[in-house]
């Protein structure tokens, strides 16, 4: 049995950035259309059945509804068995219990937060990320429908190899020696203690950031290193950033309409494994858009490059392979 699992995170884009910067609302209506499309690419490209993560919106079953009796797909679809929380740990559950049941692939609707949650749980499981979130460097644009025909092509082993599936980097934020969090994008330290609003939208009180990647086309902090000394997402290195306030640096898009100033005291590449202290406790960590970690006075932490992170999927790749195979042929007519 080919089997996909779907979490689409209700929460993703709506975050504070909608209200100070330009950002425009990703409503859940539009991703029971996305999801949609996507059961439909599923049920072509042979998938038999669909786990998806519950919340409270109930995005998958409103999508199944919306199909009439003639497009109902063939498809087993089942909610993931676990306890709703409506909290992101909902996306880190899901993608477990999908692991468990033996998903073949994990299709995500969110931002770079969903995604870095979701990687806490899927293990080896290959993701497929669709973007619906605020900075998306993760995630990607996609339509639904292409997102299901890849998601399956890989499930059902019909597209495979390392020009589908590549690993991704990660950065695993340790407090006192011991694993705290991770991140996928970018790990961002500010002065202070106070947590507040989740999401970063003003650098006044960053210190410190460190980066899988940065390239000058995307959104958000990683745009700063990007616009400095780019790094891609399959590179064997990172970057590590040390802003200060009278600087030389560099104009940036750190948020959706929002191009600043950013004034980096230090730039540099980050090589595998090797670990950036973090100065100046108290502070707190930000990982992937959103203040995760505290660092109390008297604490020490680190922050580490690694390529331990999940699967992605190459849909484009995916899709080209599967085609070279034979996998949407159809016999002629007799």
């Amino acid at each position: 049995m080919t089997t996909v699992g779907i979490i689409a995170n209700p929460a993703s884009g709506k975050d504070i950035r909608r209200l100070v910067a330009h950002g425009t609302v990703f409503d859940n209506l539009e991703k029971v259309n996305i999801v949609r499309r996507i059961l439909l690419g599923l049920a072509a490209a042979g998938v038999d059945k669909v786990i998806y993560m519950p919340d409270y919106y109930g995005i998958v079953p409103r999508a199944v509804d919306g199909l009439g009796s003639r497009d109902r797909p063939p498809l087993d679809i089942v909610p993931a068995d676990i306890p709703l929380t409506c909290t992101q740990q909902d996306s880190a559950a899901a993608a477990a219990a999908m692991r468990d049941r033996g998903a073949g692939c994990i299709v995500t609707l969110g931002g770079d937060g969903t995604n870095r949650m979701v990687a806490k749980g899927c293990g080896d499981v290959p993701l497929l990320a669709v973007s619906t979130g605020t900075n998306n460097v993760f995630p990607a644009m996609m339509e639904g429908t292409i997102a299901g025909l890849a998601a399956g092509a890989v499930a059902s082993s019909r597209a495979a190899g390392p020009a589908v599936l590549r690993r991704s980097k990660k950065l695993l934020v340790s407090l006192d020696g011991r694993l705290a969090d991770i991140a996928l994008v970018d790990a961002v330290v500010l002065d202070g203690s106070f947590i507040g609003s989740r999401a970063i939208w003003d650098l006044a009180s960053v210190t410190q950031i460190v980066l899988t990647r940065g390239e000058p086309h995307t959104i958000g902090i990683s745009a700063i290193g990007g616009h400095l000394a780019p790094v891609g997402p399959c590179e064997d290195r990172g970057l590590a950033l040390e802003l200060g306030d009278n600087a030389a640096g560099v104009m940036a898009p750190i948020a959706p309409g929002v191009i600043v100033p950013v004034r980096v005291k230090n730039c540099r590449y980050l090589a595998l494994g090797e670990r950036v202290p973090v100065a100046g406790a108290p502070c707190v960590i930000a990982l992937d858009g959103e203040r995760e970690v505290e660092v109390r006075a008297g604490q020490t932490a680190a922050i580490e490059l690694t390529f331990a992170g999940p699967l992605v999927v190459d849909a484009r790749t995916a899709l080209a392979a599967a085609a070279a195979a034979g996998a949407f042929s159809i016999p002629a007519a007799e």
